[in-house]
């Protein structure tokens, strides 16, 4: 699965946008903010030194953004006293600090250079695409020119987002009504090769599953013991959480499907990879391939920061990521 060259990928984004007014451009920026490309750098550079896990959170933040109602920033919209925001939807109130501190501090930055300029969205877009090779992870082009969403509605997210505990044929449903393969399904699951996951979302699979067993036997034992123990207090306090990659948890590589094999899936829908026909022999293929990871992960990423964007008048350069103008 290759990238599409850039001349070809920009005629295919043209044709799909349709107006001029709307073309998305690689150089967006150029002229309007010619450091936009430099000023996420540096931040995104100092906030991942400081917290080695705000590539995870950031790549999380921009799949539940995209997801739903497309690659608009709305999932970065505080709640009001008359709308409750997505970010307030249950399946989002784990998603990381990190991720939106990373994107508010570009922002400010951002609009100290260069004033009601960029839009949150492609903020979030490049910031994800830099952290991933930041970590290890393939370089993809990232067109601009996205505008933010006047709207964000916590009932939109419900059903458009995977969540741990469904069966693999509702996971892959939500993707594909998105116009993803079941490959590019697997391939963007790979994103959990960095990360963690909250110990709340795994209890009922390490200490309730049934009479016979404590834990799900997909896991493996030794595993799902040392989970038990680093979750012991998960319900006292709900920040306790788990690598989902135990072996080189900071580092962008093949090594979360390697472990699916072995057990070490830490949430449900990771181990359900493995055991699943339609998705075991991709997990297979990646397990072997690194590079055969990589280019799938990156031509994926590149097509889900297409997902229902906003452009031209559709949408706004929002004057802060956490409000509508």
């Amino acid at each position: 699965m290759l990238l599409l060259n850039p001349a070809l990928f920009f005629i295919v984004v043209s044709l799909f946008l349709g107006t001029l007014e709307s073309r998305l451009t690689l150089d967006y920026y150029a002229k309007t903010c010619p450091k936009f490309s430099q000023i996420i750098q540096d931040t995104i550079t100092n906030k991942q030194i400081a917290s080695p896990t705000t590539a995870g959170a950031t790549i999380r933040l921009f799949l539940h953004d995209c997801l739903p109602n497309g690659c608009d920033a709305s999932v970065l919209v505080s709640s009001t006293s008359f709308n409750k925001a997505e970010r307030d939807n249950e399946i989002n109130l784990s998603l990381p600090g990190d991720g939106f501190d990373t994107i508010v501090r570009a922002k400010t930055a951002l609009e100290l250079a260069c004033p009601n300029t960029v839009s949150c969205a492609d903020i979030l877009a490049v910031a994800t695409r830099d952290l991933v090779t930041m970590a290890g992870g393939p370089y993809y082009p990232v067109y601009l020119g996205r505008r933010d969403g006047r709207v964000s509605r916590s009932s939109d997210v419900d059903g458009n987002l995977p969540k741990p505990t469904m069966p693999m044929s509702q996971i892959i449903e939500i993707f594909e009504k998105r116009g993803f393969s079941v490959e590019e399904m697997v391939a963007l699951s790979g994103a959990h090769t960095i990360g963690f996951s909250h110990c709340n979302q795994i209890s009922n699979d390490l200490y309730n599953y049934s009479k016979s067993s404590n834990y799900d036997p997909q896991y493996n034992p030794r595993f799902a013991q040392g989970l038990q123990k680093a979750c012991t207090d998960y319900e006292k306090n709900p920040t306790l959480s788990v690598f989902n990659d135990i072996m080189t948890p900071n580092k962008f590589d093949n090594v979360y499907f390697q472990n699916l094999p072995k057990g070490l899936g830490v949430l449900k829908s990771d181990r359900g990879l493995f055991g699943d026909p339609r998705t075991k022999p991709f997990v297979e293929t990646f397990a072997a391939d690194e590079t055969k990871f990589f280019k799938a992960f990156a031509s994926a990423m590149q097509k889900l920061s297409l997902v229902g964007i906003k452009t031209g008048r559709k949408g706004e350069i929002r004057r802060r990521c956490d409000q509508i103008n």
